[in-house]
């Protein structure tokens, strides 16, 4: 009832289709699936053939919103895949060519994932690069990688503050969407082989709608979107907030509010550790690993090396961390990407458990 013209994609994700799945809908195509990777596919490992099976189930998912709506899908890799270039690449080679003209390919913003990107790009595959949490992790993104879409998710943001009792929250994500908005905008016009769009992501109100006007795109709830509508806006009282200056709900006194600015900041440190980059020879054959050792050695605290032990406390403090608990050294945008991550693998993980209960 609440679908309009300029609706122009849906989107999925690892959560989305694990609440597809736990309902049983998707049952009998597990049996189908199963059955046939035993006839042409014997020598895959248990772990494989959950992964071949949850291949399947989010392409049906995504097929049949296309089918629906005929509009475009974003469809989300395994999480298992974000630190893994050749099968992040090989799978969304795969998902593009079961329906290149309506899939656009999501894949988590990681250092294999920048490196993946760049890559699955330059075959003009589209990509929607996910889990983005600050303007430089997306200025990187449209700079090294010129994906179609990077994200702000900043509902999140707004209540990474308000949970860790940093301040109240208002306008947290909103003027972190707006810098990255107006950083894209520049980066678009000094180099205009870049088409990077961002997509504003995890709305939480109609309010947020209106105030967010001008963003390229964004990902809007249903909940959020007939609130918008309800509002009943006139086209003259919703104005572009891109560029204005406004302060958000965060006491930068407390001991955390520190760690906020470098959210919505773009420094030129920042634009020279970029130029940097790509001017390295060695850039289109780098490893995640050389990439993370490339922003240590320049000082660039993009990925923190979070042991397994770390991976396994974001885990379990679940969307949103309990800043008291990490270092200084760890950057929010890192942290909350990591937080993001770890929630989807979970979610990934009881959709696997299904999958493994029909083996």
């Amino acid at each position: 009832s609440i679908w309009k013209s300029e609706f122009t994609a849906l989107t999925t994700n690892n959560t989305l289709a694990n609440q597809v799945v736990q309902t049983g809908v998707m049952d009998e195509v597990i049996h189908q699936t199963i059955s046939r990777l035993s006839e042409v596919a014997l020598d895959l490992t248990e772990e494989e053939r959950v992964t071949e099976v949850g291949f399947v189930i989010n392409c049906r998912i995504a097929l049949r919103l296309v089918r629906a709506f005929k509009t475009k899908v974003s469809i989300e890799l395994h999480p298992s895949m974000s630190r893994n270039i050749e099968r992040t690449i090989d799978y969304a080679r795969r998902y593009y060519r079961i329906c290149p003209e309506y899939f656009i390919i999501k894949i988590p913003l990681t250092p294999e994932g920048y490196l993946s990107v760049r890559t699955l790009r330059k075959e003009g595959m589209p990509i929607n690069f996910t889990l983005g949490f600050s303007a430089r992790q997306n200025y990187l993104a449209a700079r090294l990688s010129n994906p179609d879409f990077v994200n702000v998710f900043l509902g999140r943001l707004n209540q990474v503050v308000t949970k860790n009792l940093v301040g109240g929250g208002e306008l947290v994500g909103e003027k972190v969407a707006l810098a990255t908005q107006e950083a894209l905008l520049e980066v678009r016009k000094q180099y205009p082989e870049i088409s990077t769009k961002l997509i504003g992501a995890s709305i939480r109100s109609g309010e947020q709608v209106a105030f967010l006007a001008g963003l390229d795109v964004m990902t809007i709830p249903p909940g959020a979107m007939e609130e918008f509508l309800g509002m009943k806006h006139s086209v003259s009282s919703i104005n572009s907030n891109i560029g204005k200056d406004f302060q958000p709900g965060i006491d930068f006194n407390h001991p955390q509010g520190f760690r906020f600015s470098s959210l919505w900041e773009v420094s030129d440190t920042f634009v020279q550790f970029v130029n940097d980059l790509l001017a390295n020879t060695s850039l289109d054959s780098m490893s995640g690993n050389e990439m993370e050792l490339f922003c240590r050695e320049r000082n660039v605290d993009l990925f923190y090396p979070f042991s397994p032990e770390q991976l396994k406390e974001i885990l379990g403090q679940g969307k949103i961390p309990r800043l008291d608990d990490w270092l200084k050294e760890v950057a929010l945008d890192d942290l909350m990407t990591q937080s993001a991550l770890q929630s989807f693998s979970k979610d990934q993980a009881a959709l696997d458990d299904r999958i493994r209960s029909f083996l």
